[in-house]
């Protein structure tokens, strides 16, 4: 794409109105912005009757800055809302997941009342093991109904689950068990990818080497291959589960019951222990969920195409959908597990309506062709969304086009684990889309743009993104480390959130995520965002992935250092790899500004990527400064990373 049929066609998609048909069947009407905004604590009262109380609260926000609490005095039970709720409402029958493995044609139905007794037998087995209110349960496992199952009867018994992605090493399992004092683990003996069996049971197994204080590991089979055994400690799932009572009676716990703890990295190593309490997340994520997804309960077929490991897993594949009852796809595999068209044919076969995903994976597919979405009826998609990072314009326009037909409004939501929910993002059928913005705040929520100084920045203008008052699904902190949390999120602005990212206003007022501010490079005095760079480089026909990192400079400070993924042959990129590079480098300069051409572009067939698609940026960056790499075992493909090095020693070897 030239820079003016880049401009022009940014120009030409600047917004899209809500269209008036699905503006008709909505589930919010414009109105509910003023309301929120004339009490926002008071609004957020009401949502909490979304929730089933055994004690309604009187109390809605005690605010300790920066320490909150929310509907303090009610009582609930998590496990309960999502799941029991519904069937002695008579809608036991409705199917809570149509789950896909990895392997095509692999698939499981599970209704309400089929998951509240899988539930009940999870939860007297983990009371069996001594698992008891306010005790911590690490959860490993892959992408199967029975990590759903084990969450919910965790928290069904006031205990806490962090629940540690699967792709991580055993020494991130151990690090994250001693740090929050996990006493009981449940883990999978492996889970499947393309096909082959990927072991997890061996990492628990190394991780607990140095985890003394595990009492109990609970072991699903998944994959059928060979373990090793602990006598005393391991316990097949189906030996203790199978043989429960499928009946449970669930105990009430104060609305700031501790509910989970998920870890995320920080600029230290150690990563931090966002811990979440149970009113106040669980009135956020279901209210975010029903608005920013235009619920159906009735119809709705929705796929949040994460994993549970992440918070997106966590709030909108657990809690969220199951608080407002609705029928989701659950997948196993990857995006290529059968093939390339493997979404396509899992869209077309389940009649999926809502499609949530990140920008990563939007650009992967975008990669592979149009031709393959156009292969398959995708005609029940009437929603789409964007998750995990800024999306880039070019992605988000393939992604209507090809995706949604045309017709699908897109929600480019923007969250962290430690808001618990989406806070900013367009509302289908009320605000206006735009090609990679954000947009706007949620209903109840206070986010603004900040220069240095902690003061608003004007249309046109970019600084920090900050929150300013409260919010129910908000972190109470950072486990066992509150002067972290403070010195973390409160101190850089006092009296604000500071979420870390970077934002933009545009002449509308309208928000556009920059992305993290460590991600912010300082280019001869500039600030560049690396997704502004990234996005230039992606909107060029030949790009088909970038990811742009800062390096030290003798000159300019820091100078900008790109790896690129073209959609062309190897072969074809060999002939004028020169050529392309220079190319590149131009488009950059023309689209954003001379400042932001690339100092070096490194060509290479892929990046660096978690088992979740996510790129990793942390090594591109040491890689780029010539710094030994750390860690890599979480990566798709660790050789990746060694072959990039070795790329960039080439091309330094070149220039001198």
């Amino acid at each position: 794409m030239t820079e003016a049929r880049l401009e022009a066609w940014l120009d030409e998609t600047r917004s899209f109105a809500p269209s008036a048909d699905f503006a008709k069947h909505a589930n919010a009407q414009p109105s509910i912005y003023d309301e929120a905004s004339k009490d926002p604590v008071a609004w957020w009262r009401t949502q909490a009757d979304r929730l089933s109380w055994s004690t309604s609260p009187t109390k809605t926000l005690e605010w300790d800055l920066p320490f909150a609490k929310w509907f303090s005095d009610g009582t609930l039970n998590a496990s309960y809302n999502c799941v029991d709720r519904h069937v002695e409402a008579g809608r036991g029958d409705k199917v809570a997941y149509h789950w896909v493995g990895d392997a095509e044609g692999e698939t499981r139905t599970i209704t309400y009342a089929q998951l509240q007794k899988f539930v009940a037998q999870a939860a007297n087995a983990l009371s069996e093991l001594g698992v008891q209110s306010g005790d911590r349960v690490a959860v490993y496992m892959p992408m199967i109904p029975e990590a759903v199952i084990t969450m919910l009867a965790i928290v069904r018994l006031g205990a806490m689950h962090s629940v540690v992605f699967g792709g991580f090493s055993a020494d991130a399992l151990s690090s994250r068990i001693l740090d929050s004092d996990c006493q009981y683990v449940v883990t999978a003996d492996g889970a499947f990818r393309r096909g082959a069996p990927s072991p997890l049971k061996p990492a628990v197994d190394e991780a607990l080497q140095s985890c003394p204080g595990v009492k109990a590991v609970l072991v699903v089979r998944r994959t059928g291959g060979d373990v090793t055994w602990v006598e005393g400690r391991d316990h097949w799932w189906h030996d203790i589960v199978d043989r429960q009572a499928d009946t449970h009676t669930c105990e009430s716990f104060p609305a700031e019951h501790k509910m989970f703890i998920m870890y995320t990295s920080g600029t230290t190593a150690k990563p931090k222990g966002i811990f979440h309490t149970t009113g106040g997340y669980l009135t956020q994520v279901a209210t975010t969920y029903n608005l920013v997804f235009d619920v159906k309960a009735d119809s709705d077929i929705l796929w949040t195409a994460a994993d549970i490991g992440w918070i997106t897993g966590h709030s909108y594949i657990v809690y969220g959908p199951l608080i407002n009852g609705v029928t989701q796809v659950m997948y196993e595999g990857l995006p290529d597990s059968g093939g390339r068209d493997r979404w396509w044919k899992i869209i077309a076969q389940n009649k999926v309506t809502t499609l949530y995903t990140a920008p990563t994976t939007i650009r992967t597919l975008m990669k592979w062709g149009h031709e393959l979405p156009g292969a398959h009826d995708l005609s029940s998609l009437r929603l789409l969304g964007s998750v995990g990072e800024p999306i880039n314009p070019e992605a988000w326009m393939w992604y209507r086009q090809y995706v949604g037909g045309n017709r699908c409004p897109i929600v480019d939501t923007w969250w962290q684990t430690e808001t618990g929910a989406i806070m900013v993002s367009p509302l289908p059928g009320i605000t206006a889309t735009k090609p990679g913005a954000a947009m706007r705040p949620l209903p109840g929520i206070t986010v603004d743009v900040v220069d240095n100084e902690g003061k608003s920045v004007g249309n046109g203008e970019g600084g920090y993104l900050v929150i300013s008052e409260p919010w129910p699904s908000m972190t109470r902190g950072i486990w066992g480390d509150p002067e972290r949390f403070k010195e973390t999120y409160w101190s850089r602005f006092p009296g604000k959130y500071f979420a870390g990212d970077g934002a933009k206003r545009d002449a509308d007022g309208d928000l556009w995520l920059l992305g993290r501010i460590d991600d912010v490079m300082n280019i001869s005095g500039h600030r560049l965002s690396t997704t502004e760079v990234e996005h230039a480089l992606v909107g060029h026909p030949a790009v088909a992935e970038a990811a742009v990192v800062g390096a030290s400079d003798e000159t300019t400070g820091q100078a900008i250092v790109a790896f690129v993924t073209l959609k062309l042959s190897a072969d074809e990129a060999e002939k004028d790899q020169s050529g392309v590079i220079e190319e590149l480098r131009v488009h950059v300069s023309k689209v954003i500004s001379p400042i932001a051409k690339p100092r070096q572009i490194i060509l290479t067939p892929d990046l660096p990527k978690t088992r979740s698609g996510k790129i990793m940026r942390r090594l591109l960056r040491d890689v780029a400064e010539h710094r030994s790499l750390g860690d890599v075992t979480t990566l798709m493909d660790p050789t990746v990373v060694n072959m990039i090095s070795g790329l960039m020693d080439e091309h330094q070897n070149d220039n001198d």
